[in-house]
C-alpha cells in the first residue's frame, strides 16, 4: 500500500491545481491573461520535454526486454500515434468552446462552464492514470508529469470558473464546478491502480508511456501552445515554452 502513496499525492495534486484557476477570477483580467499565457507555454514546454526526452526513450528501453531493439521503436511510434488518435477522439467528441478571452461574447455563460467542466473531466480523467502510473512506476518522471498537468490544468480551471462565475454571480457554484472536474483526476490515477496496476510488466508500461506521450504531444501542440499565444503576449509564450524545457533539463541533470 506504501508504494501507491506518493503517486495518488501527486495525481491529486495535478488535479486539484485546477482550484488556483478558481482564485484568479479575482485578479485584474490583464494579470490574468499574462499569467495564463505564460503558464500554459511553460506547461507545454515541460510536457513536450518530458515526452521525447523521458516518456519516449523509457519506453523503448522497457519494450526491448521483450522485441528486438528495431521493433521496439516501431512498437513504441504505434503506441505514441495511438495516444494521439486517443486525446484527437476527445476533442471530437467533446470540442472546446472557442473564444477570444472576451465575457461578452458568450450568450450563455453557465453553458459554457458546465461544458468546459464535463470536457475538462473526460481530458483529467486519463491524465490522472498518467501521472499514476508514472510516479508508480519512476516518482521523479511523475513528478514532472504532475509539475506539467498542474500548470495547465490552473487555465483549463479559469475556464469553468469565469463563466459560471460571471452567470451565477455564485463564488459557491463557481467552485464547486471546478472541484468536480478537479476530481476526475485523482479518480483516474485510482483505477489505474485498481484495474491496471495487477497487469504490469515492463512491455505494457513501455506502451502505457508511449501512448501517454501521445497524449500529452497532443495536447501541447493543439491546446496549449494555441491557447498561449491567442492573448497577443507572444514573447512571453516564447519564453515560458523554453523556460519549460530548461526545467527539465536542469532537473534531470541533478
Amino acid at each position: 500500500m506504501d508504494d501507491i502513496i506518493y503517486p495518488m499525492i501527486l495525481t491529486a495534486a495535478a488535479g486539484l491545481a485546477s482550484c488556483i484557476g478558481f482564485l484568479i477570477i479575482f485578479l485584474p483580467a490583464k494579470n490574468t491573461q499574462k499569467m495564463i499565457s505564460a503558464a500554459l507555454g511553460f506547461s507545454a514546454g515541460v510536457m513536450i520535454t518530458v515526452s521525447f526526452s523521458d516518456l519516449l526513450p523509457e519506453a523503448q528501453i522497457m519494450l526491448g526486454n521483450t522485441y528486438s531493439q528495431f521493433f521496439s521503436g516501431i512498437v513504441a511510434l504505434l503506441c505514441m500515434i495511438i495516444g494521439v488518435l486517443f486525446a484527437l477522439s476527445i476533442d471530437l467528441f467533446i470540442p472546446h468552446e472557442k473564444s477570444s478571452g472576451d465575457i461578452g461574447e458568450h450568450r450563455d455563460l453557465l453553458r459554457v462552464g458546465v461544458v468546459s467542466a464535463l470536457a475538462m473531466m473526460l481530458h483529467n480523467f486519463p491524465e490522472g492514470v498518467a501521472t499514476f502510473l508514472a510516479g508508480y512506476s519512476d516518482i521523479s518522471l511523475g513528478i514532472s508529469i504532475a509539475v506539467a498537468i498542474a500548470l495547465h490544468n490552473i487555465p483549463e480551471g479559469l475556464a469553468i470558473a469565469l463563466p459560471i462565475y460571471y452567470s451565477t454571480k455564485s463564488a459557491k457554484k463557481s467552485f464547486l464546478y471546478v472541484l468536480l472536474a478537479a476530481v476526475a483526476e485523482p479518480l483516474g490515477g485510482l483505477c489505474a491502480y485498481l484495474f491496471l496496476s495487477p497487469f504490469m510488466n515492463d512491455t505494457v508500461l513501455g506502451a502505457i508511456f508511449a501512448v501517454i506521450a501521445g497524449i500529452m504531444m497532443y495536447i501541447s501542440f493543439e491546446e496549449l501552445l494555441p491557447s498561449s499565444r491567442k492573448y497577443g503576449y507572444n514573447s512571453i509564450s516564447l519564453f515560458s515554452l523554453f523556460g519549460g524545457i530548461c526545467v527539465i533539463f536542469v532537473s534531470t541533470a541533478i
